[in-house]
């Protein structure tokens, strides 16, 4: 296949809602992507923190091809072992009691946008529906979540919004109290905003949050599309603050490039969704549920939680190393884990690309942060030779 022919015949049949970048994947395995020239890329984006086993893991494929032999869809009308496994599976990592699947993040911070509003009106019997964010936070591209999203620039164009939304500063506590009205349902964060350019909110804060809800009696909502599943060298990115949410979502990574997303709630909360009141045609199925299984399964037999928490804070260091070598180019970095962002002093367009064009993968956000999401199977020596290739790239730089 010829780039410039596929660009063609894809500006002629798709909307044009992605800035995609100058390259075609043709396959991958593990931690590379291969282009239809041959080319071969160093992955450090992961799909955008989705295939944490990397690429065509073999045991995935072998699940894949078993499952689809024996069941992929009827539909969440009928029950489901491959559902109940997962969820038997996956809650005692949740210090949670009831989930709900769906397939993405958008549905499942939507979902938790719903089971919040439901909660306070019908078991708790208030009005309450307000949903608080944060100012650069992302939540997904539904009316809903893209209403609860803290970024006016993807906003243009798709007003009038839903009413019940409101967002406040960056970690600022006081705002926060503030805001909280008796309209107000939920407090809704990412521990770590993605989108926002890897920017963490401190333990600190986050213990300040849940004692807020706590005190006001409303609900706390941890949004760990991005930085859940072992991302940041703990299952869950909350779980490093030692705060215990009374929802929180999680999707990309749970099956492993297969669309699936999960509410995570307490029994009390749970109350809220009784038969009817909310569904999904395809989440949680059969054919998705036993991948995810899996992923869990090598997740725990591979330690890589663990992993990541170690070979991230040595990646963080080599970063640190990097840093004081261009303290003129870089000016911040930031993140857990591997999820990290290198905040560059200019607009970063053309580190990005010349980084690209050496053989790495990653993303530009917020103009200026280098967003790093490798996966976690990722080896030091792949890591190494992205920190000499920053270091060239840098160092070309007048």
């Amino acid at each position: 296949m010829d780039f410039e022919e596929l660009k063609k015949r894809e500006a002629q049949v798709m909307c044009q809602t992605y800035g995609r970048y100058p390259l075609a994947i043709n396959t991958a395995k593990g931690t590379h992507l291969v282009d239809y020239e041959g080319k071969t890329y160093l992955d450090l984006l992961a799909g955008i923190s989705v295939c944490n086993l990397g690429h065509s893991h073999p045991e995935i494929v072998e699940v894949m091809r078993s499952q689809a032999e024996k069941l992929v869809h009827v539909s969440n009308l009928f029950y489901q072992e491959e559902q109940v496994v997962l969820a038997e599976k996956l809650l005692p990592l949740t210090g949670l009691d009831r989930v709900f699947f769906c397939n993405s993040g958008a549905e499942a911070n939507e979902g938790a946008i719903k089971l919040a509003r439901r909660y306070m009106q019908e078991i708790q019997g208030r009005d309450a529906y307000e949903i608080i964010t944060l100012e650069k936070s992302f939540h997904g591209r539904t009316l809903a979540t893209l209403t609860a999203t803290g970024q006016q620039k993807i906003k243009q164009g798709f007003g009038p919004f839903p009413p019940g939304f409101t967002t406040v500063p960056f970690e600022d506590i006081t705002a926060l109290t503030q805001a909280v009205s008796s309209k107000t349902a939920a407090v809704l964060v990412e521990v770590i905003q993605g989108e926002g350019g890897i920017r963490p909110l401190s333990d600190t804060y986050l213990q300040q949050v849940a004692a807020l809800c706590k005190e006001r009696d409303i609900l706390f909502i941890v949004d760990e599309i991005q930085s859940g599943m072992g991302r940041t060298g703990d299952f869950w990115a909350h779980q490093h603050s030692g705060i215990k949410p009374d929802i929180f979502t999680a999707a990309k990574a749970l099956a492993n490039g297969l669309p699936m997303g999960a509410v995570f709630c307490s029994k009390r909360v749970a109350e809220a969704f009784g038969p009817g009141s909310h569904g999904t045609t395809f989440g949680g199925g059969a054919f998705v549920a036993a991948i995810a299984t899996k992923v869990l399964e090598i997740m725990e037999r591979d330690d890589l939680v663990a992993r990541c928490r170690k070979l991230g804070t040595w990646f963080m260091q080599e970063c640190v190393a990097v840093q004081k070598e261009f303290p003129d180019k870089i000016t911040d970095l930031r993140g857990r884990g591997l999820m990290i962002g290198i905040e560059l002093a200019f607009p970063g367009h053309d580190v990005w690309k010349r980084l690209l064009d050496m053989g790495f993968v990653l993303n530009l956000t917020q103009e200026r942060v280098l967003r790093l999401l490798p996966p976690l199977i990722i080896t030091r020596e792949e890591l190494a030779r992205f920190i000499c290739a920053l270091r060239t790239v840098l160092s070309s730089l007048a």
